[in-house]
Parts: C-alpha cells; structure tokens; sequence
C-alpha cells in the first residue's frame, strides 16, 4: 500500500530532523577566496593579530576586544563553544577573522552565526558575504532558520546583514558579562 502525500512528508520531515541533530558546528568550508576551518589553540597570535585594530570594534557592544586581555577572553570563549571557525584569505594565507555558530536547537531546527570579525582590508569586498554564503550553505543542510545578533548601533553589520538577506526581526536587551547590550536580532529562512 502506498504512503499518502502527508505521510511521504511526515517521513521526510523526520529523516530531516534526525540528520539535524548531527550538525558538524566545526566544518571546513572552502570557497574562491576564502576558507573556513576550526578554531585551535594555537590560532590565537594569528587571529589577534587580525584583531588588535581599534577600528574593527568601535560600533561593537564590547568596543576593547582590541585589548590582548580582553581578546584572550574572546578567544577562550571560541574554543570553548565548538563552534568557533578560522578565516583564511586563501591567495596569501593569512588569517584575517573568525566567526562562529552557536545557539543550536535541534527541535526547532535554528542556529545562531555570529561572534563575527574581518580585519579592516577585508571590508567592503567579497570576504564577508563570501563567508556567510558558505555558512549559510553549510546551516541550511541542517536548520530552517539562522540568526545573527548584532549590536543596534553596529550600522556597519546591520547594513552588510542587509545585503546578504537578513531581515530584522525585533531587537532585545542581552547580558553579556554583567553587562546589558542592546542587540538586534536578523534572520535569514532556509530556501524553499
């Protein structure tokens, strides 16, 4: 006997949300120009060196992680989550940010990417929507929605968030630290 319509899409729904569950938070994703890989301990002279630019963080609700104390905060909290990646400008080599995915809810099938930084001679080029589109990419094997939490007053991420798509969502208080920030929250919905 064959399986109706809403059965075939009851079992597929289910072969989807089990396969969610074993989403890789740490894949290596190669692009043209760019590529992605986990984050290691020994990374840290490498990234802080793409983040020990004032400028990068000056619209961020933590403005001084281009302090080597504060940075190494940052940088402990990347290793811990399982979700931290690397970013390498692959013509040269060298890494120039991170980024990360976080927040996965296997019921809901949503993830969080953000925790996103790109050293000042990556901006305004193809680096960023480079790197979200292999995120994305990758999120999307897995989950229905992403999101990103940025700083309301952070116009330059709002802005390229924008670009690639993302749709704002509403905006809410965050504790971070002891310290309330005020973040807006984008999402972007896996394609049909």
């Amino acid at each position: 006997m064959d399986a109706t319509d809403a059965e075939r899409n009851a079992l597929a729904e289910e072969s989807r949300t089990q396969a969610a569950s074993g989403f890789g938070l740490q894949p290596t994703l190669m692009g043209e120009t760019i590529s992605l890989r986990p984050v290691q301990p020994d990374d840290f002279e490498l990234l802080y060196a793409a983040a020990a630019d004032p400028l990068i963080w000056e619209q961020h609700p933590e403005p001084l992680r281009y302090q080597r104390r504060v940075f190494a905060g940052f940088f402990a909290g990347a290793l811990a989550s399982g979700g931290a990646l690397v970013v390498i400008d692959k013509p040269s080599g060298t890494v120039i940010g991170s980024s990360r995915y976080y927040d996965w809810n296997p019921d809901t099938r949503e993830i969080a990417i953000g925790y996103t930084f790109l050293a000042r001679n990556h901006w305004g080029g193809s680096a960023n929507r480079e790197m979200k589109r292999l995120m994305l990419g990758h999120a999307f094997l897995f989950a229905k929605v992403v999101w990103f939490h940025i700083g309301a007053t952070n116009w330059r991420s709002r802005r390229a968030m924008e670009k690639i798509g993302g749709k704002l969502s509403h905006e809410a208080v965050v504790e971070s630290n002891g310290v309330a920030h005020h973040y807006a929250f984008y999402r972007i919905e896996a394609p049909r």
